[in-house]
Parts: structure tokens; C-alpha cells; sequence
């Protein structure tokens, strides 16, 4: 996974960056579809911020950001 630069990136970013979607019209239906957790809660809106140590679970493979 890419390093962030910035002070957050959205879960539809992490998404793109992971290879988890294609394009960010797809992010509307992925995160309606598959498991999303963010810290351990359920997510889906696609323009939810991350921040450095965040811990994204995606149906059950985990990230950390950093």
C-alpha cells in the first residue's frame, strides 16, 4: 500500500489505491456490498476520512493506514 501524504484520505481513495475498485463510480455499490470496518465498526459511506493509523478490515483482510 501506498504511504498517504496528506492529512486523510477517504475509504473511496483506499479503495483505489488497494485495487479493491477500478473507479470511484464503483465505490457507491462496493461498500453497500462487501464488509467495510473501520476501527472495528461498520462502514459505508465511501467518503469516510482515514486517518494514519486507522485499521480497515475489507470482508475480513485488514490495513492499517500510514
Amino acid at each position: 500500500m501506498e504511504k498517504i501524504t496528506t492529512e486523510f484520505i477517504t475509504l473511496q481513495q483506499f479503495l483505489k489505491m488497494n485495487d479493491l475498485i477500478f473507479s470511484g463510480g464503483e465505490a457507491k455499490y462496493f461498500v453497500k456490498e462487501n464488509r467495510i470496518l473501520v476501527n472495528g465498526e461498520t462502514e459505508d459511506r465511501r467518503g469516510r476520512k482515514l486517518y494514519p493509523g486507522d485499521e480497515v478490515s475489507v470482508n475480513g483482510k485488514k490495513y492499517r493506514i500510514s
